[in-house]
């Protein structure tokens, strides 16, 4: 009898590369739907954690992709110069604000990107410390690791310079309330600046794996205004909530602000692995061969990165993702008000709906008195989920991450709407056993 693909992978593949919250096989896709290997089409709802940005086999990626596997001008960009790599860089260059002289790092992934500019940084000023947040994540490896909030939560070492600040949370405010909150992390902020002990900040504008959750409106303002009072590079991690998902080409432009650096990865590539931060010349320009990657500036990834942003811009995809998020937190809302199938069963669990564009957190809870988390009822959510047709992935212990592709459409978002509003209801009813999703640990 021929192993399935599950057996196939239990087998052969490494478990330290493994975060699985149900049997998904798939084996091909088209646009916002993926298929399974009996034909089954499911709407995607994580793009695979943001980085298919513009759907699946999108024809301007697979167009350029095309052209510069049948003639590349070598592998990467670490000893030559090929027009895709400076294309690139000068695309991020127009796209992205900033003053005086700047370069562009690519690399292969968004966890590259921030460990060379935490690096940089500190190499720049002589400084070790650097500001991050609680709960926050930048990287699965290097530095970049070792300041992830998440990181440290799982129990991986933290770096020994890094200071952790909490980040705001409106829908679990401190007894003081929100305001109280946000001004116990600017003033934990400050106090470390005031050190000169600081050689960066790095903040998410959303904080995504920590719940997706979306600070008070001027918040990043106020970090930036900090961060410029004492002459500390403030690094705008967009690696997962960038590049129009939110409404807006880039994250940190809800606060009106400039940071000093910008990370990027996932979606910029199109499916391909990529990175980019684009900052001053004087950080990333040295120490000089600090960051040697073979493959990084590939010809075939590069020239993948330069069709997403241009289709970004010719297709409207920033308007596009705020009208689609628009409609999608409306149909959820919904459900939270009781206005779902099933005699409203799934809004007695919904605590929160909340989001920018097409990042949209869904918070499930025990009961809406004491909205207190609960991380049993979102693991049997997303199995149901995905046996009624739907790929969503949860964060933050208890949160929907809800990141389709940002072409997704109407049809397809009202759809899983249904779905969710289904998987939530049968979750609670007792539908999916614990026996069934026991062996998908998630997070």
């Amino acid at each position: 009898m021929t192993a399935s693909l599950s057996e196939r992978d239990a087998s052969a593949i490494a478990g330290v590369e493994k975060l699985r919250f149900f049997p998904l096989e798939v084996v091909s896709g088209h646009g916002a739907i993926l298929l399974d290997p009996n034909g089954r089409e499911l709407i995607d709802l994580s793009a695979t954690w943001t980085a298919m940005g513009l759907g699946h086999g999108h024809p301007a990626v697979v167009e350029a992709v095309t052209r510069a596997v049948r003639n590349p001008p070598g592998a990467g960009g670490l000893s030559a110069i090929h027009p895709d790599s400076v294309g690139l860089a000068e695309d991020l260059l127009a796209l992205v604000p900033g003053e005086g002289e700047r370069r562009v790092y690519l690399g292969h992934a968004g966890s590259d990107a921030n460990d060379v500019v935490l690096r940089s940084c500190r190499h720049v000023s002589g400084r070790r410390t650097v500001v991050a947040f609680e709960h926050s994540y930048h990287g699965g490896l290097g530095t970049a690791m070792g300041v992830s909030g998440q990181q440290i939560d799982a129990g991986r070492p933290a770096d020994p310079d890094v200071v952790l600040v909490p980040y705001p949370n409106p829908f679990r405010p401190g007894p003081a309330g929100i305001a109280a909150d946000v001004q116990r992390s600017l003033q934990a902020i400050a106090t470390a600046v005031a050190t000169d002990r600081v050689a960066c900040l790095i903040i998410e504008p959303i904080l995504s794996d920590g719940g997706l959750i979306v600070p008070p409106s001027g918040f990043l303002r106020q970090v930036h205004e900090l961060c410029r009072a004492a002459g500390v590079p403030l690094v705008c991690d967009e690696v997962k909530m960038g590049l129009a998902r939110p409404g807006t080409l880039h994250a940190f432009e809800h606060d009106r602000i400039v940071p000093d650096i910008v990370t990027f990865g996932k979606a910029l590539g199109g499916g391909l692995p990529l990175s980019a931060a684009v900052g001053p010349a004087d950080i990333l320009d040295h120490p000089a061969g600090s960051a040697l990657l073979t493959m990084a500036g590939n010809p075939v990834s590069t020239a993948a990165g330069r069709a997403v942003l241009r289709v970004i811009q010719d297709e409207g995809l920033v308007d596009r993702a705020a009208w689609a998020g628009d409609r999608m937190r409306r149909g959820l809302e919904a459900i939270a008000r009781g206005e779902g199938a099933d005699e409203g069963r799934a809004a007695e669990r919904i605590g929160d709906v909340r989001g920018r564009g097409l990042a949209i957190g869904v918070e499930l809870v025990t009961d809406r008195d004491s909205s207190a988390p609960d991380p049993g009822l979102i693991r049997r959510v997303v199995y149901r989920a995905w046996q009624l047709g739907v790929i969503v992935y949860y964060v933050g212990g208890n949160v929907l991450e809800i990141t389709p592709p940002l072409v997704i459409a109407a049809d397809e978002i009202d759809r899983a709407i249904d779905v969710l509003d289904r998987a939530i209801s049968d979750a609670v009813a007792g539908r999916v056993s614990e026996e069934e999703v026991g062996a998908y640990a998630g997070w």
